[in-house]
C-alpha cells in the first residue's frame, strides 16, 4: 500500500469521528449479553443479595448508636427513677426541648451502656458486612467468567471474519487500524463489560435498596435525596453527550496512529534511504497531537462528571444533616436513625457518582464496540457454493486452465482487464510479461480467486470456478511470490507450512530440490533454527529459497511463480531455474517475470498491456514479430529504450 493511499485513508478517518449508531451498538451488546442470560441472572441475584446485606448494615449500626447513646443519656439520671420522672425533672428545670428529645429514646435512668447488647449488635453488623462482601465476591467471579466467555466468542468471530474477508478489504484499510480493532478495541471492551457493567448493576441495585430504606426511616428526608436525582441525571447526560464524540474520535485516531507506525516500521529502510525520517516524525507528531487532543477532551469532560456529582452529594449531605438534627431535637427521630440515614444518603449518592465516574469507561467501551462491530459487518466474500453432488476439479485434464472473455475492475468505472481469453493445456509453462500496471498480478489474483471476475468464465480442469469452492480452487495451486513471508518458528516449520504433517524426510527432500539444504545446515541448529517473524537472521535470497522449498513440498498440479527468483544472485538463479524445470515437469506453470531471460523456454509467452493480451507465442515467434515483447527484450539486453 502506498504512502499516498495511507494518507488518504487517514484523512478519511479524521473526517468521521462521530458515533454512527450509539443505540444500535448498545442494543447489539445487549443481545450478546442475552446469550449469557443464565449467568447474568445469577450475577443479578448475587448482586441483590450482596446489596441487601450492605444496605442492612447502616440500620444495624444505627441500632448500635442508639444503644450507646441511650446508655450515656440514661446514666445522667438518678438510679431508681422512672423515665417519666426523668422527663418531669427536665421540664422542671426548664429543659423542655431536651425532654422532648429524651422522650423518643429508650433509656433506663441510672443504667449506663448495655455492653452485652452493644456487642451483639456490633457482631450482627460485622456478620452483615462480611456476608455482603462474600456475595459481592461471588458476583464479581460470575461476571468475570461471563465477560471472558463473551469476549472469547467475539475473538472467535473476529478470527473467522478475517478468513472470510476479501483481499479487497485488506487492500483498502490500513493494517494498523485493522490490528487496533481486533486487539486494542476488544481489550478495551473487555474492561468495560467486566468492570463497568458490574459496577452499573451494583449501583442500580444499591440506589433501589437504599431508597427503600430511606423511605422506611423518614419519607421527608428521603424526598430531599430524591430532589437531587434529576439534577444529577441532567449533569451526567449533558457532559456524557459531549464526551462520547471525543471517545469515538480517540479510538479512531488510535487506529490511524497504529497504521502509521505499522507502515513506517515495515518500510523503515526506505524511510531512511529516501530521507523521509523528518517528514515521518512530523506526520507522527501531527497524528499523535490529534490523538492527544481527542483523548484529553474525552477524559477531561468525563472527568468533570465525578466532581460535579460530588458537589451535588455534599449539598444533599448538608441538607440532611440540618433537617435530621432538627428532627432528632424534636423527638421525631432517634439519633441512630439519623446517623443511619446519613450513611444511606452517602450510599445513595455514591452509586450515582460511581455511575457518573464510569461513564468515561462505558463511553470508551461503546466506541470500541462500534469499531469492532463495523469490522464484523464488513462485506464478505460471496457465499461459498452449496451442492449435494461434489464436483471434482481434477476429474480430467489435470492442470488445464481456461479463461474466456474475462472482465474485471478493482473500482467501478475504471476498467482493467477487458475481454481476456487464454487456454492453457496441462503441463504447459505460460509466462506473463508486460510493463508495470499491465495487469499481470491481477491475473494471478483472479486465478487463485482472491477476487471474483465481473464477467466471463474461468475453467479449472474443465470445471467453471463458479461450480467450485474457493478451497477447491486454491487446493490446486502452489505459489511462490516476490514478497517472502515467514512466521516465528523453526526453518523446518516454515517449509512444512505448505503441507502439515509432512515427514522430516519430505521436508529435507524439498529443501534439497530448492537448494536450501546446503545453507540450512550451516545455521547454528540446522532445520531447528528458530526464525523471528521477519526472518532477520536470513538474507533476502535465502528467504526466497525457503518459499520455493515450500512450493516443492506442496506438490500442487499448478504453479504460480511471481518474480520467484527476483531476490537471488545470478548463480543461484541458474540453480533455481534448473530446479523449477524439474518441478514443472507434468505440471502447469504460470510465470510472471520482468527478467525475460528466465522465461525464454516457456511454451507460451503472453504479453499484456493495459489489461489485454497484445501478443502471444514462443520467444522466437515474438522476437520475429518485432512488437512490444521485442521492445521489452531489447530494453534489457541491448540497451534500447522502450
Amino acid at each position: 500500500m502506498t504512502m499516498g493511499a495511507m494518507g488518504a485513508m487517514r484523512g478519511a478517518a479524521r473526517q468521521d469521528m462521530r458515533s454512527k449508531d450509539l443505540r444500535g451498538t448498545v442494543r447489539r451488546l445487549s443481545g450478546l449479553l442475552g446469550a449469557e442470560r443464565v449467568k447474568l441472572v445469577l450475577a443479578v441475584l448475587l448482586g441483590i443479595t450482596s446489596v441487601g446485606f450492605m444496605v442492612a448494615g447502616p440500620q444495624v449500626l444505627g441500632s448500635a448508636t442508639n444503644v450507646l447513646f441511650d446508655g450515656i443519656v440514661g446514666k445522667q439520671f438518678p438510679l431508681g427513677t422512672t423515665k417519666a420522672q426523668a422527663l418531669e425533672l427536665l421540664r422542671a428545670h426548664g429543659h423542655a426541648q431536651i425532654a422532648t428529645m429524651v422522650a423518643g429514646m429508650n433509656i433506663t435512668p441510672g443504667i449506663g451502656v448495655d455492653i452485652t447488647k452493644l456487642g451483639v449488635v456490633l457482631g450482627l453488623a460485622a456478620s452483615v458486612y462480611l456476608l455482603g462482601a462474600a456475595f459481592s465476591y461471588l458476583q464479581g467471579y460470575t461476571m468475570a467468567g461471563l465477560t471472558q466467555r463473551l469476549i472469547a466468542g467475539m475473538r472467535r468471530d473476529v478470527e473467522a471474519k478475517l478468513s472470510r474477508l476479501p483481499l479487497r478489504y485488506f487492500d483498502s484499510h490500513p493494517h494498523g487500524d485493522i490490528l487496533s480493532r481486533v486487539t486494542n478495541d476488544i481489550d478495551n471492551l473487555t474492561t468495560t463489560i467486566q468492570q463497568g457493567l458490574s459496577q452499573l448493576l451494583t449501583s442500580v441495585l444499591t440506589i433501589a435498596g437504599v431508597m427503600g430504606m430511606m423511605l422506611w426511616i423518614s419519607p421527608l428526608l428521603a424526598m430531599v435525596c430524591v430532589v437531587t436525582i434529576p439534577l444529577a441525571l441532567v449533569v451526567t447526560f449533558l457532559i456524557a453527550k459531549r464526551s462520547q464524540v471525543h471517545f469515538t474520535a480517540q479510538w479512531g485516531r488510535t487506529g490511524t496512529l497504529n497504521g502509521l507506525v505499522e507502515e513506517t516500521h515495515t518500510g523503515h529502510e526506505l524511510v531512511q534511504v529516501f530521507g523521509r525520517s523528518e517528514a515521518t516524525i512530523e506526520e507522527f507528531a501531527r497524528e499523535n497531537k490529534g490523538l492527544y487532543e481527542a483523548s484529553f477532551r474525552a477524559q477531561f469532560l468525563s472527568g468533570v462528571i465525578q466532581p460535579s456529582m460530588q458537589f451535588i452529594a455534599n449539598i444533599n449531605y448538608v441538607a440532611i444533616a440540618v433537617l435530621g438534627g432538627y428532627r432528632v431535637a424534636s423527638g421525631l427521630l432517634s439519633l441512630g436513625a439519623v446517623t443511619a440515614f446519613i450513611q444511606y444518603s452517602r450510599q445513595f449518592t455514591m452509586p450515582i457518582t460511581q455511575i457518573a465516574s464510569q461513564m468515561n469507561m462505558l463511553q470508551s467501551g461503546i466506541a470500541s464496540a462500534e469499531r469492532v462491530f463495523e469490522f464484523l459487518d464488513a462485506e464478505e466474500e460471496s457465499p461459498e457454493l452449496t451442492r449435494e453432488t461434489p464436483v471434482s476439479a481434477s476429474a480430467s485434464g489435470v492442470g488445464s486452465v481456461k479463461l474466456e472473455n474475462v472482465r474485471f475492475r478493482y473500482e467501478s468505472g475504471k476498467p482493467l482487464i477487458e475481454d481476456f481469453s487464454l487456454d492453457v493445456r496441462p503441463g504447459e509453462t505460460v509466462a506473463i510479461v508486460g510493463p508495470t500496471g499491465a495487469g499481470k498480478t491481477t491475473i494471478v489474483n483472479l486465478l487463485v480467486r482472491f477476487y471474483e471476475i465481473d464477467s466471463g468464465h474461468i475453467l479449472l480442469n474443465g470445471v467453471d470456478y463458479r461450480d467450485l469452492t474457493r478451497d477447491e480452487v486454491r487446493g490446486c495451486f502452489g505459489m511462490v511470490l516476490q514478497d517472502t513471508w515467514m512466521f516465528a518458528g523453526s526453518v523446518h516449520d516454515n517449509i512444512a507450512y505448505a503441507r502439515p504433517g509432512a515427514s522430516d524426510e519430505e521436508v529435507v527432500a524439498a529443501a534439497k530440490a530448492a537448494y536450501v539444504d546446503t545453507f540450512v545446515r550451516t545455521l547454528p541448529e540446522g532445520y531447528a533454527t528458530v526464525l523471528d517473524e521477519d526472518a532477520s537472521n536470513l538474507s533476502s535470497g535465502q528467504k526466497q529459497l525457503l518459499t520455493i522449498a515450500r512450493a516443492f513440498l506442496a506438490d500442487k498440479s499448478i504453479l504460480i511463480l511471481d518474480e520467484a527468483t527476483s531476490n537471488v544472485d545470478t548463480r543461484t538463479e541458474v540453480l533455481i531455474q534448473e530446479a523449477m524445470s524439474r518441478l514443472r515437469e507434468g505440471r502447469t506453470s504460470f510465470v510472471i517475470a520482468h527478467r525475460l531471460s528466465t522465461i525464454r523456454n516457456a511454451n507460451t509467452i503472453v504479453v499484456m498491456d493495459h489489461g489485454n493480451i497484445v501478443e502471444q507465442g514462443s520467444h522466437d515467434e515474438l522476437m520475429a514479430r518485432d512488437g512490444l515483447y521485442h521492445s521489452l527484450y531489447d530494453s534489457q539486453f541491448a540497451g534500447v529504450e522502450t
